[in-house]
C-alpha cells in the first residue's frame, strides 16, 4: 500500500493536532488526530483504507445492483 506524505516534518518540528502513541521502547504504535483541525485529511485517509480493503471483493454488475435497489425502494406518492 502506498501513501503520499502530506506534510514532511523535520525531527524537531511539532505538528499541532497530531500526537503519536508510543510503546515502552519509544516506537510509534498509534496516533491521535484532532479531527477539528485535520478532519478532511482523516476522511481522505479513511476512504483510502476502505477502498483498499474492498479491492479483492467480487464486483456486482450495475444492472443487478440497480434491480435490487429498485425492489427495496417504495414508490413515493
Amino acid at each position: 500500500m502506498r501513501w503520499k506524505i502530506l506534510v514532511e516534518l523535520k525531527e524537531n518540528e511539532i505538528m499541532s493536532g497530531i500526537q503519536f502513541v508510543t510503546d515502552e521502547k519509544g516506537r510509534k504504535v498509534g496516533v491521535l488526530i484532532d479531527l477539528k483541525k485535520h478532519g478532511a485529511v482523516w476522511e481522505d485517509f479513511w476512504d483510502g483504507l476502505v477502498s483498499e480493503s474492498r479491492r479483492k471483493e467480487k464486483a456486482i454488475p450495475y444492472e443487478r445492483y440497480r434491480a435490487s435497489r429498485l425492489k427495496r425502494t417504495h414508490p413515493r406518492g
